[in-house]
């Protein structure tokens, strides 16, 4: 049984991802010297690199890691790391991981190109490689990341989210590149359109599910433990499951005071307020049983594939998932 911390579960595929971590590096080399100086910036930001192990373990369950899987792998990653760079620049962020952000250090014009270039370096190596199913798989994600941020923008603004559209928006934004990490690397291994479709949909899942436990730690833990500001959601007036389940369970009276509450979320002690009448209506609870419905789903789709330490890997990536603390 591997034991629920990311070290052991890439134990399966340590040498792989010492393969990968070679290449990436190498994916971000450029003749421009400020590009370059970036680059390394970036490299020093270590991040759990979650989405390259999909890749990689998704391949080993499905038929095999190959030189095709790494093309995926550094392509995915190079995706998620244009986002995240975009993503600061958003959110006028000041750090990333401990480091101060691309855009604090170097200004938002160079993070919005920075972002660009990692973007293209990606779909260059694909079209090098003529992964055009690769390709196909990303791009569709890259529109789906960008409606879900702007669909949540749009109803942040009017405070109307449902849970429907909760589930549209983190379908988007968030699971749609987890789906995308474990489609490509089925698609790296196998020819099989079963067990591409079974490994999209178990990505879906872990993704809904790393969402949803990521919305839930911004009520409770603190900056510390979680690495990011404590109730930094309810700060930026973002409504997910905790709060929208809460504010189903009572009156219209009480949830439009919620509401104003956030709509004026400047003073400290209307955070509290928030995350104690979350606590108080079971939003938590909630939230928390719903991811691990979906992470019970996830494990059910790998019992199509057949046993072995990187199956078993996956399974206890989507306990990761859930129990994590940052």
């Amino acid at each position: 049984m591997i034991k629920t911390n990311l070290s052991d579960i890439s134990s399966p595929i340590k040498s792989e991802l010492e393969i990968f971590e070679d290449l990436f590096k190498k994916s971000l080399k450029s003749n421009v010297t400020l590009v370059d100086l970036i680059a390394r910036y970036l490299i020093r930001q270590k991040g759990k690199k979650i989405r390259p192990l999909l890749v990689l373990l998704a391949a080993n369950v499905v038929g095999g890691i190959n030189e095709r899987t790494y093309r995926g792998a550094v392509l995915v990653e190079l995706l998620h790391t244009a986002t995240l760079v975009h993503d600061d620049v958003v959110d006028n962020a000041d750090k990333r991981r401990g480091f101060w952000s691309i855009n604090k250090v170097f200004k938002n014009k160079v993070a919005v190109l920075m972002g660009d270039y990692l973007l293209s370096r990606g779909l260059m190596i694909a079209v090098e490689g003529k992964d055009y199913d690769f390709l196909d798989v990303i791009t569709n994600t890259v529109k789906r990341m960008s409606e879900g941020e702007l669909l949540q923008i749009r109803k942040t603004r009017k405070l109307d989210i449902d849970e429907a559209t909760y589930f549209r928006i983190i379908s988007d934004k968030t699971a749609s590149l987890l789906e995308t990490c474990c489609k490509i690397g089925a698609l790296s291994a196998s020819k099989d359109p079963s067990f591409h479709e079974a490994m999209r949909k178990f990505g879906e899942y872990i993704g809904i599910a790393f969402q949803i436990r990521d919305d839930i730690l911004d009520y409770e833990g603190n900056s510390s433990t979680i690495g990011k500001p404590v109730a930094g959601d309810i700060k930026e007036k973002k409504i997910t499951l905790p709060l929208i389940y809460s504010l189903n369970q009572v009156s219209k009276n009480e949830a439009a005071k919620i509401k104003k509450l956030i709509k004026n979320i400047e003073q400290k002690e209307s955070v509290k307020e928030i995350i104690e009448f979350v606590r108080r209506n079971d939003g938590i609870d909630y939230s928390f049983e719903t991811a691990q419905n979906y992470s019970r789903k996830a494990k059910e789709l790998l019992n199509i594939f057949p046993n072995s330490q990187s199956k078993l890997a996956l399974e206890a990536l989507v306990d990761f998932v859930i129990d994590r603390k940052n």
